[in-house]
Order: C-alpha cells, then structure tokens, then sequence
C-alpha cells in the first residue's frame, strides 16, 4: 500500500464535493486486496447502492483489520468511517501509515 497524507482524505473531500472519498475508499480497496491479506473487499460499486453501502462499509472495515494486523479493529474502523466520515478517514488512513512503516 502507498504512504498517503492523512490530510488527504480529510480535506480533499471538501475541495472535489467528496468525490476523492470515493476514490480513496476504490484505491485503497485495491491495495488491500492486491496485498492477499485474507478477506477480499468486493466492488467499490456497491458502495453507491443505499443500504448495501452499510454492508460494503463492514467488508472494508474487515479488511483494515486484516490488513493493519489487528492495531485497528473492524468495529473501529467501520464505527470511525460510518459515524465520523473524512475524519474517520484520516484516522484510518494514519493506522495504514503506520502498518506500512513497520514493515
């Protein structure tokens, strides 16, 4: 996965109406699932679809939990992307960060 500026996903959002949120959830589903961590994030597709959304958000969030090695659990993740948006997203994004550095 690529080194990526919490503040990116925190501010960029206001500056492109939330369309990077979009593609930070798409490039980083990729990365993870590139990275054969176990669980598999299905199509950023049904992230748009109502209440499918809520499940796709969950897959995700699992694969955080893979993919950070248990520093960031799944409930956490899903709770801060869910209920916090662009700051959950930074905050997610930071545990990324700090997996990466440690490998």
């Amino acid at each position: 996965m690529k080194l990526r500026s919490p503040a990116a996903p925190l501010l960029l959002p206001f500056v492109t109406f939330g369309i990077y949120t979009l593609v930070w959830y798409v490039k980083t589903k990729n990365e993870m699932n590139a990275a054969n961590t176990g669980t598999r994030v299905p199509t950023a597709w049904l992230f748009i679809i109502p209440f499918v959304n809520i499940w796709w958000l969950w897959r995700y969030a699992t694969a955080v939990e893979e993919f950070t090695k248990n520093r960031m659990s799944k409930v956490a993740a899903f709770l801060l992307i869910f209920l916090l948006g662009v700051i959950g997203d930074a905050i997610v994004q930071s545990r990324f960060n700090a997996t990466i550095r440690d490998n």
